[in-house]
């Protein structure tokens, strides 16, 4: 199934979206349930590669992040797409970009709640309760309780990217109606504390969280740690190593340790899976041990594309697990609806493949190749090897650090089966096929933004 980028409307689609949020969704086919449903807690960091993690070997101090992965499982090797809302397409609605629209950032608008089928709204019918605080701005139509409910989550506070700054002060929407704010309000706090508060509301559970937290994403600002007499504001090119930078780093370490900790005062740690990764790759380039990564956000290549993947579910995950399997944001959603005992929606694609049996402990079934795609341009990857759109190939032997371009004339056998292999994915896959044009800027949230005013405006005039 494929999405249509442009749309007609929040007017137009609200009536189907209230419809939709009352009536039952497209059916779902029970399994058996496991002994025990988690609670689950994913977070989804902005802008945080593997070189802002201490335990991947990067260069910041990240005691909670390390000590879930201590008593957990650690994927080495998590792709994303290379920016924001493409990534959150992926989390959310378990499709790749060519199915959903979500091909780049002011894209969002083509994936809608009559056409996808959010993870929320799984879960919400397999008994779950449902919150979301944080970004979803590079996604649409959650301005409303209503709108709310057709994407599935029962409450929300989202930040307002339109309308007000991203850490001080910033403009909330609770459940579709403004939040309070003061000069000395910040963000990632008041997000934190709603959702503390709503687990201790439901603590029975089960409950699913999804905390994709502003930090740290630029502009990268004074914290509520940062000592007195710090930068207020840090430039792009400064960000490498500026402490204001490392005092993000290090407040969105802490506000991981707050809800574990909140976890641990109810009891709950071994009934929850924790669940933390990144959108897209770093801002600025980082190091590994010490080596610079190949990239950065908005490039397709692994420094673009390559996140942390922590899941912690203690009793469960084995303790200090560090895992080489392949795995895509794409893959959240057959993982936490198997965790959930239900099974995929029907009636649309997915590309999602579950790694629930490595939380466990077991081998499970790891990915073969992974896919990634950012506007026009996508690659597969397998173990050892990367094919892109145009029939590049490449050596992925020094990734995360180099990749090396492999002459199409080779006679190198291996090199040769590599070709085959992903050219036979890619083949399989036909993204060609489904949406690979980026609309103008006017086709995505501007042209949302533009609707809703002149929609205001009339109104009004009534």
């Amino acid at each position: 199934m494929q999405t249509d980028p442009k749309h007609d409307g929040v007017g137009q689609l609200l009536p189907a979206i209230v419809a939709l949020a009352l009536l039952t969704a497209l059916p779902l086919a029970a399994a058996p349930a496991p002994a025990a449903r988690p609670n689950i807690i994913f977070i989804l960091a902005d802008d945080y590669g593997i070189p802002g993690v201490g335990c991947y070997g990067g260069a910041y101090k990240t005691p909670n992040l390390d000590a879930l992965a201590a008593g957990g499982v650690r994927f080495e090797r998590c792709y994303a797409a290379p920016l924001c809302a493409p990534s959150r397409a992926l989390c959310m609605f378990g499709r790749f970009a060519f199915r959903t629209g979500v091909l780049d950032n002011g894209c969002g608008a083509a994936a809608k709640p009559d056409k996808e089928i959010c993870i929320a709204r799984t879960l919400k019918q397999a008994g779950y309760a449902t919150a979301f605080a944080g970004k979803w701005s590079q996604l649409a139509y959650l301005d409303t309780a209503e709108e709310g409910r057709a994407w599935g989550w029962d409450e929300f506070l989202r930040w307002d990217k339109s309308k007000g700054e991203r850490y001080w002060k910033p403009a909330l929407n609770k459940n579709g109606q403004p939040v309070p704010v003061t000069d000395t309000s910040y963000g990632p706090n008041m997000q934190n504390e709603f959702l503390v508060d709503f687990i201790k509301r439901h603590r029975d559970g089960p409950f699913f969280i999804y905390y994709p937290t502003p930090l740290v994403h630029g502009p990268i600002l004074r914290t509520p740690d940062t000592k007195e007499g710090g930068e207020r504001k840090v430039k792009g090119k400064d960000r490498g190593d500026n402490t204001i930078y490392a005092d993000n780093v290090a407040y969105l370490d802490k506000t991981v340790g707050k809800l574990v900790a909140a976890l641990d005062e109810l009891n709950l740690r071994e009934q929850t899976l924790i669940v933390f990764t990144g959108d897209n790759g770093s801002v600025p380039i980082g190091t590994i041990n010490g080596r610079p990564v190949d990239g950065r956000k908005s490039q397709v290549n692994e420094g673009g594309s390559r996140v942390p993947l922590i899941a912690n579910w203690k009793g469960t995950t084995p303790a200090g697990r560090v895992l080489k399997d392949l795995v895509g944001l794409s893959d959240f959603y057959a993982t936490f609806t198997e965790l959930a005992g239900v099974k995929l929606p029907e009636n649309l694609t997915f590309d999602s493949q579950s790694f629930a049996p490595q939380l466990r402990g077991e081998k499970g079934t790891p990915r073969e190749w992974i896919y990634v795609q950012l506007g026009a341009k996508w690659y597969v990857r397998n173990e050892g090897w990367k094919l892109t759109e145009s029939g590049e190939l490449f050596d992925m032997s020094d990734t995360p650090f180099a990749q090396k371009p492999v002459p199409a004339d080779t006679q190198s056998a291996e090199a040769k089966a590599a070709r085959a292999q992903l050219q036979g994915v890619l083949d399989k896959l036909n993204p060609a096929g489904g949406a690979t044009k980026v609309p103008k800027q006017g086709d995505g949230e501007k042209k949302q933004r533009k609707q809703k005013k002149a929609k205001k405006a009339q109104g009004e005039a009534k």
